[in-house]
């Protein structure tokens, strides 16, 4: 709607009505009002606010508000919202000697001119709770206080796209009282183009097949709601499909709702391959492919597991990830913090410490950065704040820094949850030292006061703690905390399976929720009694038919990009895919000042001087990788393949693979099938044979022979199935 004046907010209040005078709202649904029947502006009213997207950012929800009166963002501050209504400009919004003449009645009826044009009728149910409102002394009058929202249906299923759903909201109170608070609701459809809802009746239809997102507002509840209609028109009968535990259970019950078949499992070089690449960084050795395709034990799936969990380069690949995870980098004129923090993690990983004693450690680190590692994690940002907005994202998967100007718009954190947080971190003093400060605050944006340390969504901590990162690291680590273990076991997923059950993995919220909930919520639990394990989950992962799956969709699949119904071809990390080049080459790349054969997964600093990994798409560390703009597999990394020296300049010179294999006598069709094993993790097929056979035969010349190997080679390490982990 048009903001042309600061009244026109108020001139939306009065298009709804309170749900406290209403027996009975749109959707039919009996509402139970307060024994006391007053107008209650903080349960009645504020909702009116953001039913009509007064209080969003757009409008009078911004930081500096619109045309001069200024709302808290979703209502998040009724307080203060309440004085803008009626303490500011005092007798002009507000008549309450003549209730009939107060601009929030006569601006929306257009009894006087009103620039937003008429809202509603004198005679409108809005009119009338209005003028009771001012009646009542127009004051705030908070009774009660919202304990939850029920949404109903959380989950429908239907058969056609035609198909209307009537969604239904019933507010719950401290003191008893419940309400059909649908028509108060904002319901708004993660993507409009799949659902429409008419703001009305609440009545919803999905547009698109598939599983879709609403998303409820009330007050501060935010509640998903799950609209599926199947991919499919025919029943999908996925019984007989292996399930190895509770993963393939609610991986196979979703995609039967959805109606998606799955593709078959893949084949032993594409699962050695894929384990080899996804749990220690590496392709496969040439010897370990015959080996494997040439064991029939049943086990040997299983027995490769955990052979690769076992390996050291395990640990050099996942010291890797959650040193990305972490923002290990050297600081300004100083590396020897991070070579101690990265040192320390590569031993954490070896040990399989618990990610909670880890995490632990980190936030209660302190002394010496250049002798305990975990003190580095104060000096990858110096300020609180940004302390507190890493640690969030770090350990809750939560965008807490969302609420540093204002309430969180798409999740229940608040300021005070922000700015509490950070003044956890208010006295830590960050220089090489890590110590605590005598003093040290964070000053919050609305009080203009000193922020009092709090935990996220919980209590405030007592002046009497001197450190609340102690009281921080235990609730942060408890089995009941509804983030930690969430956030991890979702990177695991997401690093094996190539998309998060929540997605991006650093955006955990109530208005992003997973794409299969009671599957992270079972991975949650099993990991936390399985001790806080990485290698727990990722055996588990690694054991599922989903994992196992073929990348080849089939025609009843080829939509799905989030159900598992077939396995997600990852591009190979930028470290990784500049390792695998080095190895299939036999010519190692050069890193800055590194020594020789220092592989890329293994640098500490991701700033290492390489033309080819900047290219490749690596990541800084400056900021969150999960949400970075930079990714592999872009064009510039294409063009590099294509044309660059990363690959042609090591190809055929002397020392590399090709030019052993040439100077030891092999023939050109030997040649291909080695290069085909050691890039790709397989034989070529008979097409495939046959094919560069016959190209060879009609090259008569050794010069020739050598040019077409070495261009087929370049052809192997730019093709699809070479850069993903297919």
């Amino acid at each position: 709607m048009p903001i042309r004046f600061p009244f026109i907010v108020l001139a939306v209040l009065a298009v709804l009505g309170s749900v406290g005078f209403a027996q009975e709202s749109r959707s039919g649904a009996e509402t139970v009002t307060p024994d006391t029947g007053t107008v209650d502006f903080e349960n009645d009213l504020i909702p009116v606010f953001t039913k009509f997207g007064c209080n969003a950012g757009a409008c009078h929800g911004a930081a500096i508000g619109r045309g001069g009166f200024k709302l808290s963002l979703f209502g998040g501050n009724p307080r203060a919202d309440f004085d803008a209504v009626v303490r500011q400009v005092e007798g002009s919004r507000i008549n309450l000697a003549r209730p009939e003449q107060s601009l929030v009645i006569l601006k929306p009826t257009e009894s006087i001119t009103h620039g937003g044009g008429e809202r509603f009728g004198l005679d409108h149910d809005s009119t009338k709770l209005l003028l009771a409102w001012i009646r009542q002394g127009a004051d705030l009058v908070t009774q009660r206080t919202l304990q939850r929202v029920e949404i109903a249906p959380r989950k429908h299923v239907g058969q056609s796209l035609d198909q209307p759903i009537t969604l239904r909201a019933t507010a719950h109170f401290s003191d008893g009282s419940s309400r059909d608070v649908t028509r108060w609701t904002v319901f708004q459809a993660e993507d409009s183009s799949a659902v429409k809802i008419d703001p009305e009746s609440s009545r919803s239809q999905v547009l698109r097949r598939g599983r879709h997102i609403v998303v409820a507002r009330y007050l501060t509840e935010v509640v998903p709601i799950e609209l599926i209609v199947p991919l499919t028109d025919a029943r999908v009968d996925l019984s007989d499909e292996p399930r190895r535990g509770f993963i393939d259970e609610e991986i196979l019950d979703s995609l039967t709702t959805l109606g998606l078949p799955v593709s078959p499992v893949a084949d032993d070089a594409t699962i050695l391959r894929r384990l080899t690449l996804d749990l220690t960084g590496r392709l496969p050795t040439t010897d370990k492919v015959l080996s494997f395709l040439a064991d029939s034990n049943p086990k040997k799936r299983t027995a490769l597991v955990e052979q690769l969990l076992k390996s050291d380069a395990f640990t050099e690949y996942w010291t890797l990830q959650l040193a990305t995870l972490l923002r290990i980098r050297p600081q300004p004129n100083d590396s020897q913090g991070a070579e101690t923090y990265h040192a320390w993690l590569a031993d954490q990983v070896r040990r399989g410490v618990g990610y909670d004693q880890l995490a632990r450690s980190v936030i209660l680190a302190s002394g010496d950065s250049h002798t305990y590692g975990p003190a580095n994690f104060y000096r990858t940002n110096l300020d609180p704040r940004k302390q507190a907005e890493f640690m969030s994202e770090l350990f809750m998967g939560s965008r807490l820094r969302c609420a540093n100007c204002h309430n969180h718009p798409l999740d229940r954190w608040t300021q005070d949850d922000y700015h509490g947080l950070s003044a956890i971190f208010a006295r830590i003093e960050t220089g090489r030292v890590i110590t605590l400060k005598p003093t040290g605050r964070v000053i919050h944006p609305r009080t203009l006061e000193t922020a009092v340390p709090r935990i996220p969504g919980e209590q405030f901590l007592s002046e009497k703690v001197v450190d609340g990162r102690d009281e921080l690291a235990q609730w942060l680590t408890r089995p009941e905390n509804p983030y930690f273990a969430r956030a991890i076991v979702n990177r695991l997923w997401q690093r094996m399976m190539g998309r998060g059950l929540v997605e991006p993995a650093d955006d955990f919220r109530a208005t992003n929720p997973a794409t299969h909930p009671v599957l992270l919520e079972k991975l949650a639990v099993d990991f936390v009694r399985n001790g806080y394990k990485l290698r727990h989950t990722l055996r588990l992962i690694a054991g599922t038919t989903a994992y196992a799956r073929s990348a080849n969709a089939t025609p009843g699949n080829k939509a799905d990009d989030r159900f598992y119904s077939h396995a997600a071809r990852q591009p190979l990390e930028a470290e990784v895919l500049a390792d695998a080049i080095s190895d299939v080459l036999g010519v190692a790349e050069k890193y800055g000042d590194e020594p020789p054969g220092t592989r890329a997964v293994a640098l500490v600093d991701p700033k290492t001087s390489s033309l080819s990994l900047d290219i490749l798409g690596r990541c800084g560390r400056d900021e969150s990788c999960e949400s970075s703009t930079t990714s592999a597999g872009g064009l510039p990394q294409k063009l590099h393949l294509l044309n660059g020296p990363l690959i042609n300049a090591r190809i055929g010179i002397p020392g590399s693979r090709l030019s052993k294999l040439i100077a030891a006598g092999k023939s050109p069709t030997k040649i291909v099938s080695r290069f085909y094993l050691v890039a790709l993790g397989r034989l070529p097929n008979d097409r495939e044979a046959q094919h560069w056979k016959t190209q060879l035969a009609a090259i008569t010349t050794d010069r020739g022979k050598r040019e077409f190997l070495e261009d087929f080679v370049w052809g192997l390490l730019t093709c699809h199935e070479f850069v993903t982990n297919h």
